[in-house]
């Protein structure tokens, strides 16, 4: 009967575990090995049944263990299988090859502390608990100052670390007492090597079998893939085994979010290329901000039974991409197949539209600024000069106090101001502010998703699908006022006042020869070769400020529906077009950004007369000092024609002004920020 409960004792006895050759112990001495020589196992049984126990102390080596544990073929019987076969359940320890890992420095006893004497009574519980040796490395870790054993301690407690929080951590459905997989489970509890070492790398081959114990559906699936067929096949030791994509102990379920987007990431580590480009597309700027709804690379090319895209079996083939893109796009047309989904717009050879559209729109928008910031900045050391003269002091210009008027105080006009735009054209461009706001916020976070602050503004806007609908307000508060205005300007033309129109008259905001006068007069005085000009009722950077949409609009407006509608765009043209949509989307929506709230603003704002910020716009009007100054043309013509006293009006109230610089500051500060975001995205992928 003993011998039974000493079979049975054994049985229980051993369970691997993970330690590294810098752990926890009560010294480096020598473990003990020497392979004992027995005849049989019944003879190791009679040996062990004779034998006095012996207590288990800290000079216990582990040649005790292997007295019965180092018999090669050493086992105990188990029932009988469903075809009356003899099962047996192996107990023996391979001696040289536990020597040898990275465990063989430590003593059976380290891992297994519920043993106490040897032989061990029946009945022993299975205490072998991996991370507890290896969570306590923290310390070691926190106390040496070894880069090599520092590296080695902070993988080992990275690994158990990230165990606890895997979901193979998680209790059992079948047996909630155990985690549904253990560090034994899959690694061979007493023959762990280096993934480095000649072994650790034979080890990484027989990975997919290891998980496919559990996982069989997996295994045939994986066995019938292509990276199976360099693996298992041809034994390459860099083809991707499981834990390559779903890592070795940070493991979570397919269906979290988190995992979609790092086995995505995984994919990556060999295909970085692939993953570069499927990050120039929506699909991969949303999964790089986090989140896994969006088509990833196991959608298109399966995860398991992943073939080679030339295979015709490969849903990723063009002769099955159609029905692949149906399982996120129901009512996908044929055009669909056409896309790009790795289009490479640096990729001259393959890809030379994408090339020459992005190198194009790149020119226009390294030309348009080359232009305009020197504008500015020349502007600016101009303007800077003149304001301590009589013209720009702080006593008489209405921007830097509230001073005398450049009227004398018995003019009859002194102190009023002109009515430059009417309630309408104010609501228009708030409206219109806001909707590029909008639309800037939700845009550049989706189109530079590698940056830090795209994180955190899509964590603040909740999530792609909410700025996407953000987007969407955005873009319709623009059309409305853009179309609004053509058909206002239009009725204008036609119903009211098309019998006296004047196409380039002073009121038209169509290029005239003027505007080249002034542009050539202004630049005259950038470098002191003449006079500060004066202008009429609109100057040439305000007229191109005008027509930039019409630009932008086509340009933006047209590609943005096309991304909105999908299967409409698709129906009536190749899904190539959707890779150039992409492309001039983006860059012209980076040129607007940047042009708005850096050019504009400081056309407004940051002129050194206009600082720190201009309120026509949100009272809609101006001191009539300052439009006899600036507007001197349109000024003489109104008095010569006796209409000046039309639109003259008294000054805003303190609280209208004070309410409209609260608007303009708060504009200014968000343009700002949109504008920092902008060029900080551009910089980061500028190149790549």
């Amino acid at each position: 009967m003993f011998r039974y409960l000493l079979l049975l004792m054994l049985l229980l006895s051993p369970l691997g575990g993970e330690a590294q050759a810098y752990t926890i112990g009560k010294g480096d001495q020598d473990p003990g090995y020497q392979i004992p020589v027995i005849d049989s196992a019944a003879q190791m049984l009679e040996r062990a049944t004779l034998a006095n126990p012996v207590a288990v102390t800290q000079e216990t080596t582990n040649n005790h263990c292997l007295e019965c544990h180092g018999v090669p073929g050493f086992g105990v019987p188990l029932k009988p299988d469903a075809f009356g076969k003899q099962q047996i359940r192996h107990l023996d320890v391979k001696v040289e090859a536990f020597k040898n890992s990275v465990h063989g420095v430590r003593r059976c006893t380290e891992c297994h502390t519920d043993i106490q004497q040897i032989p061990h009574k029946p009945g022993v519980k299975r205490t072998v608990n991996c991370e507890s040796c290896h969570l306590k490395q923290l310390h070691q870790l926190e106390t040496t100052a070894d880069a090599s054993k520092r590296a080695t301690l902070e993988k080992a407690v990275g690994n158990a670390n990230n165990f606890l929080a895997s979901t193979h951590a998680q209790p059992s459905k079948t047996d909630p007492s155990r985690p549904r997989a253990y560090c034994h489970d899959c690694h061979d509890a007493h023959a762990v090597f280096p993934l480095r070492s000649a072994q650790g790398i034979n080890f990484r081959l027989t990975t997919p079998q290891k998980c496919g114990t559990c996982h069989e559906k997996q295994l045939m699936d994986y066995e019938d893939s292509y990276h199976a067929s360099l693996v298992l096949q041809k034994g390459d030791r860099t083809a991707a085994v499981c834990s390559d994509c779903h890592t070795a102990h940070q493991i979570s379920s397919p269906k979290d979010g988190k995992a979609k987007v790092a086995i995505t990431e995984n994919c990556g580590t060999c295909h970085a290329k692939a993953l570069k480009t499927y990050r120039q597309t929506y699909h991969g700027q949303v999964n790089e901000l986090g989140y896994g709804y969006t088509a990833k690379c196991y959608d298109c090319h399966d995860a398991h039974k992943l073939r080679q895209v030339k295979d015709p079996i490969s849903p990723a083939h063009p002769d099955n991409r159609l029905a692949t893109c149906k399982k996120c796009h129901a009512n996908a047309p044929p055009g669909f197949t056409t896309f790009h989904a790795h289009g490479d717009m640096h990729d001259k050879e393959k890809y030379p539209l994408m090339y020459w559209v992005a190198t194009s729109m790149l020119g226009l928008v390294f030309g348009v600024f080359a232009f305009f910031w020197t504008h500015s900045l020349l502007w600016y050391l101009r303007e800077y000069k003149e304001v301590g003269s009589y013209r720009y002091t702080a006593e008489n210009h209405p921007h830097h106090g509230h001073g005398h008027d450049l009227i004398q105080s018995d003019d009859p006009y002194a102190g009023k101001y002109i009515r430059r735009f009417t309630k309408g054209w104010v609501i228009a461009h708030g409206v219109l502010a806001v909707g590029v706001m909008i639309l800037s916020l939700t845009g550049l976070a989706v189109l530079y998703s590698e940056t830090l602050w795209a994180y955190y503004v899509m964590k603040l806007l909740g999530g792609p699908q909410n700025a996407a609908i953000l987007h969407r307000i955005g873009a319709v508060m623009f059309a409305v006022i853009f179309f609004g205005h053509i058909g206002y300007m239009l009725y204008r033309i036609i119903f009211v006042r098309s019998y006296k129109l004047q196409w380039f008259g002073p009121y038209s905001l169509l290029p005239r020869w003027q505007d080249l006068r002034d542009v050539i007069a202004m630049f005259k005085w950038f470098f002191h070769r003449g006079p500060k000009p004066t202008f009429d009722h609109w100057t040439y950077w305000e007229k191109f400020d005008y027509w930039a949409p019409f630009w932008g609009m086509f340009i933006i407006g047209v590609s943005g529906l096309m991304m909105w509608f999908p299967n409409v765009a698709a129906t009536y043209l190749p899904g190539w077009v959707f890779n150039i949509a992409i492309i001039v989307h983006a860059d012209e929506a980076f040129l607007a950004t940047v042009f708005l709230f850096s050019v504009h603003y400081f056309n407004c704002h940051y002129r050194p007369t206009r600082f720190p910020q201009d309120i026509v716009m949100f009272t809609g009007t101006i001191p009539l000092s300052e439009f006899k100054d600036e507007r001197r043309h349109e000024y003489d013509r109104l008095v010569a024609e006796g209409k000046l006293e039309k639109y003259l009006v008294d000054p805003p109230s303190c609280r209208a002004e004070k309410n409209a610089k609260k608007l303009g500051a708060l504009l200014i500060i968000m343009g700002i920020i949109l504008c920092i975001f902008a060029l900080h995205g551009f910089a980061a992928t500028f190149g790549g």
